[in-house]
């Protein structure tokens, strides 16, 4: 029989194993630690999410969304709640007036009670504060949550949806501007209960931009800072890239962009540097479709740039290859790349080239006149093992799955309504080389909203992303979310000593 000592060096080896992702377990006196012969893979115990301020306007309508996959097993049943952050000015100070007129700092807004159904919640006017959490247990793996607020009018009108973010010390937003028809606004969450320093770099065409204030930006815990990207540099140009880095703590960061003629939307961050990356979910209907990128290394990057349409991959003519300086914001108009067919935007190395790392988005116009609204389409990773996006409606939600390699199928969850209503499942093959738009499964009965989940069954990689339509006054107005992996589970080494050695 083992020890009461023993089998608590297991499991608590085991918990670590979940949290970090890394564990390794010796015999006493082993001298060393073994490799591991074989790994497996368990649900993460503890997710953190960040959502950022949503208040643009006494007129806007926010909705929350959050969301755990089922299917979780073992460990206990916990619990994931969103709670208000405190507002901050954009010095880290604490703005009080706006604390006592409608914050509640610590006030759950949105709490989730089990797997697979999503819970939501609703909030209005400016002031609406920022927004911070932690599932724990089977709530844990997969948690997502979405955070979108129709404005029908005004400077900062729109559709605005953001899946809010896990903590991180390192942000791209390629796609931010400084142009005098601009108000963008990075901002900075922190769910944690120690204060976290950011620093903010802004690069244009010339290279950096020069800025003193960026540097040394305090995110008191639990709190929210935006800070006014223009008030950081005087020099104005309509492609900048935003790189949002800690010195300590860590914290979520997305830009809140916002313009006179096409109106507001959220900039997620694009996925880490590399030097292929895959921007899914172009709107069928688009009018402009506008490539920001930007070389993050030491040498430049000359790009292949492909649309992966619904039959294949063709070269968008005169803009078939993109040359961007290192360490430089690279901007090309690309028009109306899709004309009527919904598409995805591959970028690769160029014959020849270096495989220089590289970050992009796009920045993504639907309509025409006074009837534009705006959208924005960070590069994202594959759907991996699963992938969920919160917030989906009945009507207007479509699902764009893009595999750039090998054909791939993938399983689509709908899951259960926040009110009511039974999941639905239904598969997809993707050709390899194509863009596969669909409207998504709906489950039936539904009342409220639903989440949806992809998870890859076989072939090459998927690159997912959603976008959600509401049509206001004539205007399409809609926003897109990519569906990267959901990281839910982390690979644990698994022990090659024999544990007997700790009986008694």
């Amino acid at each position: 029989m083992k020890s009461s000592s023993s089998l608590s060096l297991i499991a608590g080896t085991v918990a670590l194993a979940a949290v970090t992702g890394f564990a390794a377990l010796n015999a006493p006196g082993d001298g060393g630690t073994a490799p591991a012969k074989t790994a497996a893979r368990l649900p993460v115990e503890r997710s953190s999410l960040a959502c950022p301020a949503p208040g643009l306007s006494d007129l806007a309508e926010t909705t929350y969304t959050s969301f755990t996959p089922a299917g979780s097993s073992g460990g206990e049943a916990g619990a994931a709640e969103l709670l208000m952050s405190a507002t901050t000015s954009g010095d880290g100070k604490k703005d009080e007036k706006k604390d006592k007129k409608k914050a509640d700092p610590g006030k759950p807004v949105v709490s989730l009670k089990e797997p697979g159904k999503p819970a939501t919640a609703e909030a209005s006017g400016a002031d609406t504060p920022a927004l911070v959490g932690t599932a724990t247990g089977r709530l844990a793996s997969g948690w997502t949550a979405q955070q979108t607020t129709m404005v029908e009018a005004g400077g900062g009108r729109g559709l605005l949806g953001v899946s809010c973010t896990g903590p991180d010390t390192d942000f791209w937003f390629p796609a931010a501007s400084t142009a005098k028809s601009r108000e963008d606004y990075v901002h900075l969450t922190n769910p944690d209960d120690t204060a976290a320093v950011a620093d903010i770099e802004l690069y244009g065409p010339d290279g950096s931009l020069k800025s003193d204030v960026g540097e040394g930006i305090t995110v008191p815990a639990r709190s929210s800072v935006p800070v006014l990207i223009s008030t950081l540099t005087s020099e104005v140009t309509e492609d900048v890239t935003v790189h949002v880095t800690t010195r300590t703590g860590r914290v979520g960061a997305v830009v809140r962009t916002a313009d006179e003629e096409t109106g507001s939307d959220w900039l997620a961050a694009s996925t880490d540097p590399t030097g292929t990356l895959v921007l899914p979910g172009i709107p069928a209907d688009a009018t402009s479709v506008r490539l920001v990128a930007f070389a993050t290394g030491d040498d430049d990057a000359d790009l292949t740039v492909k649309l992966v349409g619904k039959t294949g991959a063709i070269s968008p003519v005169g803009n078939e290859s993109l040359h961007v300086k290192s360490r430089m914001t690279a901007g090309v108009d690309l028009k109306d790349i899709t004309r009527g067919e919904a598409g995805s935007l591959l970028l690769t190395p160029a014959q020849g080239k270096k495989n220089a790392p590289v970050v992009a988005a796009l920045r993504v116009v639907r309509g025409t006149g006074d009837k534009q609204e705006v959208g924005y389409i960070p590069a994202t990773g594959p759907v991996g093992a699963r992938a969920t996006v919160a917030d989906n409606r009945d009507k207007g939600s479509v699902l764009s799955l893009t595999a750039p390699g090998a054909t791939a199928t993938v399983k689509v969850t709908a899951s259960a309504g926040s009110e009511g209503g039974e999941q639905a499942v239904k598969k997809y093959t993707v050709k390899g080389g194509t863009t596969l738009a669909v409207t998504p499964p709906v489950p039936s009965g539904l009342k409220g909203g639903y989440a949806l989940t992809v998870e890859t069954e076989s072939g090459g990689p998927v690159h997912a992303a959603r976008t959600l339509t509401v049509t206001q006054d004539g205007i399409q107005m809609f926003t897109v979310q990519t569906l990267p992996d959901d990281r839910g589970t982390v690979e644990v080494p698994a022990a090659e000593q024999d544990l007997s050695v700790l009986d008694d």
